[in-house]
């Protein structure tokens, strides 16, 4: 199957799932979004200001467009006669949030395993589930998500991404990774007959001249990052191995950077993250066991890894596992201990939860475990704005300050002392256009 027909029946698929969900006619649909310019002033009882991690209160916010015009004390910020107020009384006003390691075209294990997914649900089905997952994030106050990779669903989303921005229908603003890359079968689904080929979760490619062409289909398609796998379970037993030499990982990274892109990269272990953090990417994902000398060299080069700690649990408690009851499984207390580590260490820790692990929507569990982890909720807060943000070079988000994007979640309660705040959303906004309620 070529990549033309493969893009070209995403895309089909994805109009006929949102023309079920939306009824917007093509000639409206092709007509620019009016920007409504009227001033918005929300008054919640405190704003949490990220980049200090402290709490304002009386502090209010002046919207205008898509942008935040001023923040401040009641008295300092200047709202025009005829500005919209929006009192949210007992809430704690925040930058949205961000996700920096999510999967809408997933759907819990527990549902469907994920062979199951890759391989019999058809490709509509899909999108439409993941148009779903798109709105239950974004009422979630989640209005930015990095999505890596979509597991056998080619480029769907790329079509997802120019859905929400056209306004078709709701989600927070994607960063898309499309097919991610893998070496050849250091990947899945397996365990099938050896001498017939079976659709992989991701797009494989080997060697130097491989992996370039890898990268500039992906990036051809529409792709904003490029994921990498630098480790995998491919050992004689089923062991965690370095995947790509390095010198496939610094082309990768090199032919990326050439168009203004960025690379990150699935490491669990010590050999396949000193592998693509000398290559030169910008995240590692997961990082499950970490020793002193990866600590030092992340540092070192400040990269920023994202745990995905909820992810990992959830696989556990899909088996039966009791958290709290039952002994913690090995490789939940050997994260613990690297999380630690690297806290201790100085390491840029990321909010990215592997969502789609666990139902979409409920991205919050991530900065939960942060704070059960070692971090406090001032922490896990700034680790989903600030810290993502400057992870993700996004410097038009992150922090509640004047010229940057009118993107906000407000929730009940003070998160600051109970990151559990976090599942009471009582306003969500993007882009200076409240979405919730």
């Amino acid at each position: 199957m070529s990549n033309q027909f493969l893009l070209t029946r995403v895309r089909t698929c994805l109009a006929i799932a949102l023309g079920f969900v939306v009824g917007h006619s093509p000639a409206a649909a092709s007509q620019p979004r009016r920007v409504d310019t009227t001033a918005i002033v929300i008054v919640p009882s405190r704003i949490f200001d990220a980049a200090a991690g402290v709490n304002r209160d009386g502090w209010v916010v002046l919207v205008r467009g898509d942008r935040i015009v001023a923040v401040g004390p009641t008295e300092r910020v200047d709202a025009p006669p005829l500005a919209q107020r929006i009192d949210l009384p007992g809430t704690t006003l925040l930058p949205g949030l961000i996700d920096a390691h999510s999967h809408l075209f997933l759907h819990p294990y527990v549902e469907t395993p994920w062979a199951d997914q890759v391989l019999r649900e058809p490709l509509a089905l899909r999108v439409a589930r993941a148009t779903v997952a798109a709105r239950r994030t974004l009422e979630a106050g989640f209005t930015t998500l990095r999505d890596l990779g979509t597991e056998g669903a080619g480029y769907a989303d790329v079509g997802l991404k120019q859905a929400i921005d056209q306004g078709i229908i709701p989600g927070p603003r994607l960063l898309v990774a499309t097919r991610a890359i893998v070496a050849t079968g250091t990947y899945g689904p397996g365990g099938f007959q050896s001498d017939r080929d079976f659709p992989q979760g991701a797009q494989e490619a080997d060697g130097v001249d491989g992996v370039t062409r890898a990268v500039r289909d992906q990036i051809k398609h529409g792709a904003d990052w490029i994921k990498a796998y630098a480790d995998g379970s491919w050992g004689p037993r089923g062991e965690t191995e370095p995947t790509f030499t390095e010198s496939e990982l610094e082309t990768i990274v090199d032919v990326a950077r050439s168009s203004g892109r960025l690379v990150t990269t699935h490491a669990r272990f010590p050999a396949g993250i000193e592998r693509a953090v000398r290559a030169g990417v910008t995240t590692i994902e997961h990082g499950d066991s970490l020793t002193p000398d990866v600590l030092r060299l992340l540092v070192e080069r400040r990269i920023a890894i994202c745990p995905t700690l909820a992810a990992t649990e959830a696989g556990y408690l899909r088996t039966g596992w009791r958290k709290g009851i039952d002994p913690m499984p090995a490789e939940v207390a050997m994260k613990h201990r690297s999380f630690r580590a690297a806290l201790d260490a100085g390491v840029e820790i990321c909010n990215g939860s592997d969502v789609g692990a666990f139902p979409h929507g409920e991205n919050a569990r991530e900065l939960e475990a942060l704070v059960e982890y070692g971090m406090t909720p001032v922490q896990a807060l700034q680790a989903a704005t600030v810290v993502d943000a400057r992870a993700l070079h996004l410097g038009d988000r992150g922090v509640i300050a004047p010229g940057l994007l009118a993107d906000l979640v407000a929730v009940d309660g003070d998160p600051t002392r109970d990151i559990r705040a976090l599942y009471r959303v009582r306003f969500v906004m993007k882009g200076g256009i409240a979405v919730v309620p």
